[in-house]
């Protein structure tokens, strides 16, 4: 008897780990609760908007990030048509290098392929690379100015 309750409790276990298995996760970040589908792709992720402080440019959001800092989102929110992996609207709308790192960075659940080589854009008093995905700057027209010299 003690065997077919090893058994039973086996199978259940099993069970348990494959329904476990079988539930949805956040593409992102792996979490398996309080989740949602991204409008633009229909892909699961955390439902995570909320935890984001106004104005803090925290990246604690799997959902803002991905709708706010990817080609997929921007694509979608531009309501442009087809994918966004070859939308020629997304490609002029957006300078090189943030139609890059849109196109490449974590926060994609698919990265563009081939994306387009770029000169980095330098501040326009000292010369310095800024890196316009993760540094503070000035723009004027076509000139960028670095935080330091801003």
């Amino acid at each position: 008897m003690t065997n077919e309750k090893s058994k039973t409790s086996e199978r259940a276990s099993q069970k348990k780990a494959k329904k476990a298995a079988d539930a949805p996760a956040c593409g992102l970040c792996g979490k398996k609760r309080n989740l949602t589908k991204t409008e633009c792709c229909g892909r699961w992720i955390c439902d995570d908007a909320d935890s984001y402080a106004l104005f803090s440019y925290a990246r604690n959001s799997c959902y803002r990030n991905h709708d706010r800092y990817t080609l997929c989102g921007f694509h979608h929110q531009e309501e442009h048509g087809g994918d966004w992996k070859t939308c020629p609207q997304c490609r002029d709308s957006i300078d090189t290098e943030m139609y890059v790192y849109y196109g490449t960075n974590e926060y994609n659940f698919e990265v563009l392929e081939d994306p387009p080589s770029y000169e980095p854009t330098r501040c326009s008093k000292c010369s310095r690379i800024i890196r316009l995905a993760e540094e503070g700057y000035s723009v004027l027209g076509s000139e960028y100015t670095c935080s330091d010299c801003g």
